[in-house]
């Protein structure tokens, strides 16, 4: 199993998500934004590294949102969403194919990774 992690970063009513790049697995499906942790890292360290890799952003870490466990036909992810805030930066599309800052209501007008599925139900409940 790997551990991968991810941020939910809010901006009023709208959250962040992004949209994976052509070249990778489940390519052009969106998702939270973050990646695998690597060994010696805390989740926390892994979640502020990948920001600034993928969004040139630097994170202040809150709480753990949620946990999700789903088995992909290539792998299984052990998913921690994290709460954040940007403490500086503007999200920048160094990897993703796009980023865009939606509501929940707006979730379904978007494809997105079935691993985030479980937390998408929880954000549409309010």
């Amino acid at each position: 199993m790997v551990e991968v992690v991810a941020v939910l970063i809010w901006d009023k009513d709208k959250f962040l998500i992004c949209q994976r790049p052509t070249n990778k697995a489940r390519a052009l499906l969106w998702e939270f934004v973050g990646g695998k942790v690597e060994k010696g890292e805390t989740k926390e360290q892994a979640l502020i590294r990948e920001c600034k890799e993928e969004l040139n952003i630097a994170l202040d870490v809150g709480d753990v949102f949620m946990e999700v466990v789903h088995e992909y036909p290539d792998i299984t992810v052990h998913l921690t969403l994290f709460n954040a805030t940007i403490a500086e930066g503007i999200p920048q599309k160094l990897e993703h194919n796009d980023i865009k800052w939606i509501t929940p209501a707006e979730i379904p007008n978007y494809d997105f990774c079935p691993g985030d599925e479980e937390i998408l139900r929880k954000l549409k409940e309010g």
